[in-house]
């Protein structure tokens, strides 16, 4: 075996998307100046990807420095290319306002995913406890089925919007704080369409985690089978842990009403942008699109290639936001996949198309 060449990059930016794309493609890399304003600069990170196996009985606790949603996105994507089915309990913080909460996964990335074949028998994700910022608490169990390869997709249709369904949460405070998110929020849409509906998932003791706050996930069903969505949270610590808050850190809450009427005046700024997607789904969208088209193999490769033929994807989103357009990039520099970006000035939205010959996922064993 010869000697293998890691590619070199620079820089702590996209760390997450770099060690995804390497990951998937089978990519070794070598990244440098990490911390080059730190204490200790200089700091080098090598990583040699090696096979996704997958498989159950995995626990991760993410901390609470980000929510579960942050480390949902890859690990999905990794999931699909592993050799077995992957099950796995992840603790933490639920539902942020910093990342995408674990609602969101369930009402808009599944089905997304189902249009590029993955199948809906085995996709799973249940929410055993909820957990808020600071101090988490929160459980959920994910399973991830595994493809042989994804199905190539033509998918500009936006369609019309047909029905709105969401979710407000509590935990550890009145259940009247989450009635007054979904009245609010219905005040704004029952003026645009009859059919809306807000489920209420209000969590008390070893399932409301180890901090108070509450939250709502809203989104919007179109009559081509489009989801796009919208969340939020609010939280504070308990008792005596607000004592050792202080400073900038100790800051009012929003008024419940506010917070279901924010929330839908932003799920209504994502219907003006257009697309098939919302912002938060750009990454996915691309990744998955690229994946097909470029085929990628995940792991060291143990058969030989299939080369599936050649197929073209097409996308329609809004205005890509800064991290879609670096995810385009990451995708040229690991992937060497060039997208063909074509504006719609009639509707303000974006067409992303690219081509490519599809391999399979040689990692899974077949029956």
């Amino acid at each position: 075996m010869g000697k293998r060449t890691y590619k070199r990059l620079k820089g702590s930016q996209n760390m997450r998307q770099r060690l995804l794309l390497a990951t998937l493609k089978s990519t070794p890399i070598i990244i440098e100046d990490i911390h080059t304003d730190d204490t200790l600069p200089g700091t080098k990170l090598k990583y040699k990807p090696g096979i996704i196996v997958g498989g159950s009985n995995l626990v991760h606790d993410c901390g609470v420095s980000r929510a579960i949603g942050y480390f949902l996105e890859p690990l999905i994507l990794l999931g699909l290319f592993a050799r077995k089915t992957l099950f796995i309990i992840l603790k933490g913080i639920t539902n942020d306002s910093k990342d995408p909460s674990v609602d969101t996964f369930r009402s808009t990335t599944f089905p997304m995913l189902k249009r590029f074949g993955v199948p809906s028998e085995g996709l799973k994700l249940e929410i055993k406890s909820r957990g808020v910022s600071p101090y988490g608490g929160g459980e959920v169990h994910l399973t991830v089925p595994t493809v042989q390869h994804l199905t190539a997709t033509i998918w500009t249709d936006e369609g019309m919007v047909k029905r709105i369904r969401g979710e407000a949460f509590t935990t550890r405070v009145s259940v009247q704080l989450g009635n007054e998110m979904i009245y609010a929020a219905h005040g704004i849409f029952n003026r645009l369409l009859p059919d809306v509906y807000i489920a209420s998932d209000y969590r008390k003791r070893s399932e409301a985690g180890n901090s108070s706050g509450y939250g709502i996930s809203l989104v919007f069903e179109t009559t081509s089978g489009c989801s796009i969505s919208a969340d939020t949270t609010v939280s504070y610590p308990r008792g005596e842990e607000a004592d050792d808050i202080e400073g900038e850190d100790k800051k009012e809450l929003l008024p419940a009403a506010d917070i279901g009427e924010q929330i839908a005046s932003v799920l209504l700024e994502e219907i003006e942008k257009g697309g098939v997607v919302d912002s938060t789904h750009q990454l996915v969208c691309m990744v998955l699109t690229s994946v097909l088209v470029n085929g990628l193999i995940t792991g060291v490769c143990k058969f030989l290639c299939v080369l599936c033929p050649k197929d073209v994807s097409k996308a329609r989103v809004g205005k890509l936001s800064p991290y879609g357009i670096e995810t385009l990039r990451q995708i040229i520099d690991f992937l060497d996949v060039q997208f063909v970006i074509k504006p719609d000035p009639s509707t303000g939205t974006v067409i992303l198309k690219c081509w490519g010959s599809g391999m399979k996922n040689l990692s899974r064993k077949t029956s």
